[in-house]
């Protein structure tokens, strides 16, 4: 939380001059949710969500949109990590019965920097299959 906080406000320096740019923070749907045994990483990713916000308020007149990105279970090292038997236990609670990939994380945030986004600001795209529906 720090880090992102640090560098949005360097960049929104930079940014503001400009009057135009993305700030795009990678969150987690255990910040809207919460999750077992992950309560630091899950009050980490609801304060990234909540700067985002706040952020997105600040800066939404100098024409820089504040988004999140708040994937679900992604195919990764740390996924594979759980082992064949749990991450079938997971598919069956994402309606769409898959992890999702990084490829489709990275088309959303694609799209939160375009100009095709400029209307959406201090939003949390959350990409996870509908899982959290």
């Amino acid at each position: 939380l720090r880090g992102a906080f640090l560098f949005s406000r360097a960049a929104s320096r930079f940014m503001m001059r400009s009057r135009y740019g993305r700030i795009i923070t990678i969150a987690s749907v255990s910040g809207l949710i919460g999750n077992p045994g992950q309560c630091n990483y899950s009050a980490s990713k609801a304060g990234l969500i909540g700067m985002t916000r706040s952020l997105s308020k600040e800066l939404a007149k100098r024409k820089i949109t504040v988004n999140a990105v708040a994937p679900g279970f992604i195919e990764s090292d740390m996924t594979q990590a759980l082992g064949s038997s749990i991450l079938d236990e997971v598919k069956k609670r994402i309606p769409v019965g898959r992890v999702g990939t990084a490829e489709e994380v990275a088309a959303c945030v694609l799209f939160l920097a375009s100009s095709a986004s400029s209307y959406v600001t201090g939003q949390t795209l959350t990409v996870d299959g509908g899982m959290i529906g």
